[in-house]
């Protein structure tokens, strides 16, 4: 039976993950904050609660419950968007609480991986954002490009494990309805973009980016991918 790793499954399409990978027969092992309750009784999923804003507990808290596994998959998709608003106006250590998660803990898990487990894919969860400079995205835009780069070094220095920086499109997650519901689409015109344009159910993303993980094989390890662009 094949494991996958796959981080922030509260909510969204870490649990559809979750779900989809449960349904396919793989063991799921699962760290985040909020415990999935549709997922209680399943004997094939395992949960460690921690929150990963604490990042410097990550490596010696985890450890044990990712000693000597081996993990067809480490999906890393625990992150926050931030507050929208222009750079100028957001404080630093607003921004440093975006990298803290958004970041730093992947480094530390992925080194917690490295130490301690066997691991044959990486895949970071990005976003176009980590590209394209818009208004009032700065602290997220910072993180994802951040998080792409990180994993983009790893790609050299890890060889054996086979690393991506992924964006997976907008999905209707609490974080998008957060944008559709509260940030002012005329100051910030990259939030009416966004509610105008495709939005995926976490099912339909779900589905999608498991079709998808095994294609990045086949492209170098740290590129930055977008599943709208990928043939």
């Amino acid at each position: 039976m094949q494991n996958v790793l796959i981080t922030g499954i509260g909510s969204g399409i870490g649990e559809a993950l979750a779900r989809a990978y449960l349904e396919q027969g793989y063991q799921v092992y699962a760290i985040g904050r909020t415990f999935p309750k549709v997922l209680d009784a399943h004997p094939h999923f395992f949960f460690f609660p921690y929150n990963l804003n604490n990042t410097f507990m990550i490596k010696e808290t985890i450890k044990d419950f990712v000693k000597d596994h081996y993990f067809e998959l480490a999906i890393l998709n625990a992150g926050i968007l931030g507050d929208i608003q222009t750079l100028q106006h957001t404080e630093l250590t607003h921004i440093k609480e975006v990298m803290e998660l958004n970041v730093w803990a992947n480094k530390e898990l992925i080194d917690t991986l490295a130490a301690f487990a066997t691991v044959k894919q990486i895949v970071g969860i990005s976003s176009g954002a980590a590209v394209n400079g818009s208004k009032g995205w700065g602290a997220y835009s910072l993180s994802k490009s951040g998080l792409n780069m990180l994993l983009n070094v790893y790609a050299k220095e890890l060889p054996n494990i086979h690393f991506t920086a992924l964006a997976p499109g907008v999905i209707k997650t609490p974080m998008v309805q957060h944008i559709i519901d509260d940030v002012d689409d005329i100051t910030f015109p990259s939030a009416k973009k966004l509610k105008e344009g495709r939005i995926q159910t976490p099912e339909e993303a779900a589905k999608l980016l498991i079709h998808t993980f095994p294609k990045l094989l086949d492209y170098e390890s740290g590129s930055f991918l977008d599943v709208r662009t990928m043939d």
